[in-house]
């Protein structure tokens, strides 16, 4: 497909920095994703939503991600990364489109499902794009990359949303403006972006759709559990914050508002990536027993926090949360890749992201339940003895029972 009066020089320039493109593509891709995390308590206010209705929104997109990932992980590899990455560009936008124009809780909940299936297309076509559009064709960069953009993009969605949010009239339209213009100018940069001539998918009568997992066996089992133990408690620590920051904030810091509270869920986001690049190189272990550390520490301060309502022990909470997200993700990916054998490696880290979503799903949903049901302190409370307990038990297991790879 060709765009009709395409200025040559424009084609020729999009052509030439195709890599470029596939990058800001993957960044507008997955900034809707948590662009509705600040907005939640103005629907929460104008659509009369109980924290239930709220993590339900939340968790609707993790698991329309999940499903998708999981039923149509292989469609990049079999139908071509560009043909689906147009195609999740194209989802991702109407989904945004449907939110910023949603009338009620259930057609915001139609585009929270479009945005998860699409976002997850876009992360796996894109990812595969940067590795074939890679001059340098170093995996190990083209990893990185993809795990910096993807923070970047997750972090710019609520930090635009916010502060847009918070100076605007009609928030619930004008902070998804944004998104659908660069959107639209993903959408028309990538159709430009020729066909890689090395691509070569595989017949169309093959299953797509069919999931494929694997859980490696014998002595790597245990080293694979505790990688995507660690993951399902990063999820988890920052869809606390992704869903219900805006909710507990109140009560602990002097300043209000969708910019503050998209700020918060950016700076996690942002520290996190820095977090990645710094230790890229430090060994598994150390990732993973600093990163278990600071989230002890981290929910720690903030059951403290409950009673104290101190702003600087909340900032204390973020930075911790954000060292302890990216060490723990950057340590049980490092494990994945070392227990994955060649044959079974896409499997293998399906597994480990199905696993780390379920972080993102089932502890918000209880705790969504407890807030209606108890209130939020207690349900804060809880949830973060929870994640002491877990990170605990993960903590004794790498320091004593599982030898770890250098």
């Amino acid at each position: 497909m060709r765009f009709p009066l395409v200025n040559t020089k424009l084609t020729a320039h999009i052509q030439a920095n195709s890599y470029l493109w596939v990058c800001f593509s993957m960044i507008v891709g997955v900034m809707g994703t948590a662009l509705a995390s600040p907005l939640y308590p103005i629907y929460q206010e104008t659509w009369a939503l109980s924290t239930g209705d709220i993590t339900i929104l939340y968790v609707v997109y993790m698991a329309s991600a999940l499903c998708s990932l999981l039923f149509l992980g292989r469609i990049s590899d079999q139908r071509g990364y560009l043909v689906v990455l147009r195609s999740g560009l194209i989802l991702v936008t109407t989904g945004i489109f449907f939110s910023a124009i949603a009338w009620g809780y259930e057609s915001f909940l139609f585009s929270r499902i479009l945005i998860g299936v699409a976002s997850s297309l876009i992360v796996t076509s894109a990812s595969i794009g940067l590795t074939k559009l890679s001059r340098s064709k170093d995996l190990q960069r083209a990893a990185a990359t993809t795990s910096l953009l993807l923070a970047f993009g997750f972090g710019l969605g609520p930090v635009l949303g916010g502060l847009i949010a918070q100076w605007t009239i009609h928030p619930l339209r004008s902070s998804y403006i944004p998104s659908i213009l660069m959107g639209f100018l993903a959408i028309y940069t990538v159709f430009l972006v020729p066909h890689s001539p090395t691509e070569n998918p595989a017949a169309k009568h093959k299953a797509f759709w069919r999931p494929s997992l694997y859980i490696p066996e014998g002595e790597k089992r245990p080293i694979f559990l505790l990688s995507a133990c660690n993951a399902f408690t990063a999820f988890a620590m920052f869809s606390l914050y992704a869903s219900l920051a805006p909710s507990f904030m109140s009560t602990m810091v002097p300043w209000h508002g969708p910019a503050v509270s998209g700020l918060s869920i950016g700076i996690i986001l942002f520290l996190s990536s820095g977090t990645q690049l710094l230790a890229r190189r430090w060994p598994v272990a150390h990732n993973l027993v600093i990163g278990l550390g600071c989230f002890i520490l981290g929910n720690s301060l903030l059951i403290l926090n409950t009673q104290s309502a101190s702003p600087w022990l909340f900032m204390a909470c973020v930075l911790l949360t954000a060292i302890g997200h990216g060490l723990c993700l950057i340590g049980g990916m490092t494990l994945v890749n070392h227990v994955a054998s060649p044959e079974h490696r896409a499997a293998t880290t399906s597994s480990y992201l199905i696993i780390g979503y379920l972080g993102a799903i089932a502890p918000i949903l209880g705790m969504g339940y407890l807030v209606d049901q108890f209130g939020m302190t207690p349900a804060l409370i809880s949830f973060c003895l929870w994640i002491i307990l877990i990170c605990t038990i993960l903590l004794f297991f790498t320091l004593f029972k599982i030898k770890l790879p250098r």
